[in-house]
């Protein structure tokens, strides 16, 4: 039987580096499913289709293929403008759902990433994790990710676009950003990665342990 970490929150709290290395750890299987919606939106792109149409978004992300997601190539600016405007329609979403939840049946394990994975995704996961932190904490990471592979980057620039992400996610109809009822909150405000991932590790351990 396989076993399910569902891991949500918001923009650059920390919750892809830490899904990442607790799937290294376990030797489960990691999905960004993020990157699902990035992917449908690049399809489109390359394509050269709209992306205001939802039914052919639709077909897009039904033959999508996520043993193919290249991080580096989705995580560019115009891919993730893209991705928002196709994330909201709710056949794209239906489609990239199912398919993240056959995912989540790959034995041994897996841990998936997202902002729904705990209260639509994998409702049933035996461990779920919010992972956030402050809106301020958030834009300062991002603001150094950006600084650090070489690119300018404007503090409050960055900081208006995490709030206005924040807005986006916690506020649309379908599948809201918002942490399960039986969520562990994990803020890493005051937290280094090591410290975060010790907390969850701990967690992860006492439910595989039940």
């Amino acid at each position: 039987m396989t076993f399910t970490i569902a891991i949500d929150g918001p923009a650059a709290a920390g919750k892809g580096t830490l899904s990442r290395r607790i799937a290294d750890v376990y030797g489960f299987h990691h999905l960004d499913t993020g990157l699902t919606y990035r992917a449908t939106a690049k399809a489109l792109l390359d394509a050269g289709l709209p992306l205001d149409d939802e039914a052919v978004a639709e077909t897009t992300a039904l033959t999508l293929d996520l043993a193919g997601l290249d991080r580096a190539v989705l995580a560019k600016h115009e891919v993730g403008e893209a991705a928002s405007k196709v994330a909201v329609m709710p056949a794209v979403r239906r489609a990239l759902v199912e398919a993240q939840r056959a995912f989540a049946a790959k034995e041994p394990g897996t841990v998936l990433d997202g902002r729904d994975i705990g209260t639509v995704v994998c409702p049933d996961a035996p461990v779920k994790l919010y992972v956030t932190a402050s809106p301020e904490v958030r834009a300062r990471r991002r603001y150094d990710e950006i600084i650090a592979s070489g690119n300018a980057a404007d503090f409050d620039a960055v900081f208006a676009d995490v709030k206005k992400r924040d807005e986006r996610d916690m506020g649309r109809a379908d599948s809201p950003l918002k942490p399960a009822e039986d969520a562990h909150l994990l803020d890493t405000s005051e937290m280094g990665i090591e410290a975060a991932f010790q907390a969850a590790k701990s967690i992860v351990d006492a439910a595989l342990n039940r």
